[in-house]
Formats: C-alpha cells, structure tokens, sequence
C-alpha cells in the first residue's frame, strides 16, 4: 500500500517556481520528523530540506537556503516544498521521506525540471 505519494513536479524555466506536495496516509503515525530528498542522473541522492515533528525547526542544503521553503499542514498529513528562483542545477527527482516510531517511510518521487 502506497502511504507516502509526491506531486508537483513539472518542467519549469530558470528563476520560475514550484511547488512540491507529498501527503503521507493515515495509516501513519508518530511522525517525528520529514524530509525532501532530490537526485540528479549520475549523482548520489542529496538531503535538501528537514523539518522537525512540530514544525518549529527546518535545515536545509546550502545550495537552496533563500529559495526553498519546507513546510506541513499537520492536519493533512502533508509535506510541502516550495521552490523559487529554480536554477537548471536544482533538476531532479525530488523524494520525500518521514520518520515514524517504527519506520522510515519514502514516497516514489516527482520530476523537476529546470530548463528553457
């Protein structure tokens, strides 16, 4: 059963923006905290943005800081990024990834595209 499921990707040009969805099931509990993760072709998966169980504490990589935004809507289950002045080097399958009690969750990813 699919309990983490990305949205948003899509093929954008150079300084446009997206924004990124991943609703996690109901099926899951004790999240304690979520991530975005992105890989290029060629490239080893990279940690792109966290953000803590109560959504009071956020990291993320120095390549995005001022341009990306994590967030949640704890109501929904949902992890959200939004992403501006996207630069061609931000293309990607963007994964998100949450941490529960008991397991660690990954969604199947979204493609972003950053060309014009």
């Amino acid at each position: 059963q699919v309990q983490l499921v990305e949205s948003g990707g899509d093929l954008v040009q150079p300084g446009g923006s997206l924004r990124l969805s991943c609703a996690a099931s109901e099926s899951i509990f004790n999240i304690y905290n979520m991530y975005w993760y992105r890989q290029a072709p060629g490239k080893q998966r990279e940690l792109v943005a966290s953000i803590t169980s109560g959504g009071g504490n956020t990291t993320y990589a120095d390549s995005v800081t001022g341009r990306f935004l994590i967030s949640t809507d704890n109501a929904k289950k949902t992890l959200f990024l939004q992403m501006n002045s996207l630069k061609p080097e931000d293309t990607g399958v963007y994964y998100c990834r949450a941490v529960s009690l008991r397991h660690i969750y990954w969604g199947q990813g979204t493609q972003v595209t950053v060309s014009s």
